[in-house]
């Protein structure tokens, strides 16, 4: 399964890499096979068309989007292609990321584009793996893995943090 590319992650600068890391940190450990591109909207926009036009025959099942300011780039892949598209709306400019929520968000009939929290790579992430459960239950199981190791995790930090607030506060 991790040798399959089933996700395309598109960032439209470089400097969108650092907040996109997470992304494929997410995918990585739940063994999603993915590839990521630098293509931006508004300088290369023949090339992001053509990325979203060919991504279903490159074996591509969902793509992820992720860009600042006006942040067109999920909706310019979505123009394109009927592949789900989750778009991540990145913190950046005088507005911190409201404005590429806004334009990630507001997208016409049609043309959807499934969004995330301003930075909120690792849920865009969880979300694909999400989409994806549906056919391949190995990626179910990855996900109901995860969400039992989180909740053992947050049973035993409640448990410990009670603990210590107990011997710190005896009555």
């Amino acid at each position: 399964m991790s040798n399959d590319i089933l996700v395309g992650i598109v960032m439209g600068s470089e400097s969108d890499m650092i907040a996109m890391k997470k992304t494929a940190e997410v995918l990585t450990e739940l063994g999603i096979g993915y590839e990521a591109k630098i293509s931006s909207a508004h300088r290369m926009p023949d090339l992001t068309a053509d990325y979203a036009r060919g991504a279903r025959q490159r074996g591509l099942e969902v793509i992820i989007a992720g860009a600042g300011m006006a942040a067109h780039l999920a909706g310019a892949i979505a123009a394109h292609t009927t592949l789900p598209i989750i778009g991540v709306p990145l913190k950046s400019g005088e507005l911190g990321g409201v404005d590429a929520l806004y334009s990630t968000v507001q997208m016409p009939t049609g043309v959807p584009v499934a969004t995330v929290a301003i930075n909120g790579t690792a849920n865009a992430a969880y979300l694909a793996a999400q989409i994806l459960s549906i056919k391949y239950p190995v990626i179910r199981d990855r996900l109901e893995a995860k969400r039992e190791k989180t909740l053992r995790e947050l049973v035993e930090k409640s448990e410990k943090l009670s603990l210590e607030l107990r011997q710190e506060h005896p009555e």
